[in-house]
């Protein structure tokens, strides 16, 4: 039973850019100058160079084994069912959650710019357009991320070039760069407390791991297009800070829910609108993205039989896992329409860096495994890193954060434990 191969290098490429591109760029560049102060760009470097330890890591696993599934199939493989059911529901509740919490986003103040309606008449709508547009195909989902992609990256130029102009002009303050740290904060403080809220901006890459399945020939297009997107974000990402900080005082970037919005009020010329119809693209992309994700990992689950294997059962002419799909978009629409979206996201961090340490840690692990013939292989010094980031990006996170994640932690060990003696019973009937 496996996925059809229709992913190209150009598209698993804008794939990861769209999802590194989404709707976390347009709304963390005010909370990461709340924590840091002028000095956006600094935290933005530190998360990226964080952040591409951690998918050097993924690079190696998906070349290794291009499976759905990702980091629950990495970690069953490493460590058995018990840890591979723990880490796989971490990362899918963490999709589930963020697929809420931009369903519940969307229907926010950029929409508002256009139309006023009820919060959860929005999210059923998005929701259900958006699972039907994943099951219709993985290739025509790919095809709607390129235009997205398209529109996500034409509005971020925008802002550099609107940015610059302000910049250039004279109505700024490039002394802002410099200004690291907030009143009560020191700089190592600030810049630590911003990179983990500009962590999230770059770790859309994880969920390209479970395409690998659906990739023509992974273990050369992954890395490249893995890689690439991050690069690109990068540079995206840097010059974004740079000009936002520059044009727009700190205090107001940081009480701004719509931080991008006010580089286009303070340059002029361009009709608020515009840029707030950008916003909704790039918010819904981010959704079919990890939408995407998520029905992929309940897919690759129930296959290795870490969840009910009716979660596998794929759609007859279109291969795409519509069970998982309809079960995964439930959930999240009953997130989006009980929470709220700062709620919904404080836990994506924690649960994230949980799986990112499993991840590190089985690259290890399954190095005396040969698995797929001359996949990309990292240095062995970067999974250390990388569960070294994971281990400092935990000691920033507050205490509430971590009992939201408790507790989903609890209910993925006690499923897991259920989960691994299912699996062990019939080994054990065998013998």
């Amino acid at each position: 039973m496996s996925l059809k191969r229709e992913v190209t290098t150009p598209l698993l490429y804008l794939f990861i850019l769209g999802d590194i591109l989404g709707a976390g760029v347009y709304v963390l560049v005010g909370e990461v100058a709340a924590e840091s102060g002028g000095a956006v760009w600094v935290p933005l470097v530190l998360a990226l160079v964080l952040a591409l330890l951690t998918a050097t890591s993924y690079a190696e696993l998906a070349t290794k084994y291009p499976r759905a599934g990702g980091a629950s199939h990495y970690s069953h493989k490493a460590f058995g069912p018990f840890a591979g059911f723990v880490v796989g529901f971490c990362m899918l509740a963490a999709g589930i959650v963020s697929v809420g919490a931009l369903a519940r986003a969307f229907g926010g103040e950029y929409l508002t710019e256009f139309v006023e309606l009820p919060a959860i008449l929005v999210a059923v709508v998005f929701l259900a357009v958006l699972a039907a547009l994943n099951a219709y195909g993985i290739k025509d989902s790919l095809r709607a991320n390129v235009v997205a992609t398209v529109i996500e990256v034409s509005g971020l130029l925008l802002i550099i070039g609107l940015g610059f102009w302000l910049i250039a002009r004279g109505d700024s303050d490039p002394g802002r760069l410099d200004q690291l740290g907030r009143p009560g904060s020191g700089a190592l403080a600030a810049t630590l407390g911003g990179a983990v809220l500009a962590y999230y901006s770059f770790v859309g890459f994880e969920t390209s791991v479970n395409l690998a399945e659906e990739t023509k020939n992974p273990r050369r297009s992954y890395p490249r297009a893995l890689f690439g997107a991050l690069a690109t974000a990068g540079v995206v990402y840097l010059l974004v800070g740079v000009v936002t900080s520059a044009a727009v005082p700190t205090d107001q970037l940081a009480e701004s829910s719509g931080p991008l919005l006010e580089v286009v009020r303070a340059a002029g010329g361009v009709p608020t609108w515009v840029f707030s119809a950008i916003a909704l693209v790039a918010v819904a992309n981010g959704a079919l993205l990890t939408g995407i994700m998520s029905s992929r990992l309940a897919f690759g689950m129930a296959r290795d039989g870490l969840l009910p294997t009716v979660l596998a059962r794929l759609l007859p002419g279109r291969g795409t896992p519509w069970v998982a799909i309809l079960v995964t978009s439930a959930l999240s629409l009953l997130l989006a329409t009980t929470g709220q979206v700062a709620e919904l996201a404080a836990t994506l961090v924690l649960l994230l860096l949980i799986v990112f340490t499993a991840v590190n840690l089985a690259v290890l692990v399954l190095r005396r495994d040969s698995g797929e013939a001359d996949h990309y292989r990292a240095p062995t010094i970067v999974p250390a890193l990388g569960i070294g980031s994971c281990l400092l990006l935990f000691t920033q996170i507050e205490a509430a954060v971590w009992l939201r994640g408790g507790i989903i932690l609890a209910v993925g060990a006690i499923l897991g434990l259920v989960a691994a003696r299912r699996i062990r019973q019939p080994e054990h009937q065998s013998q």
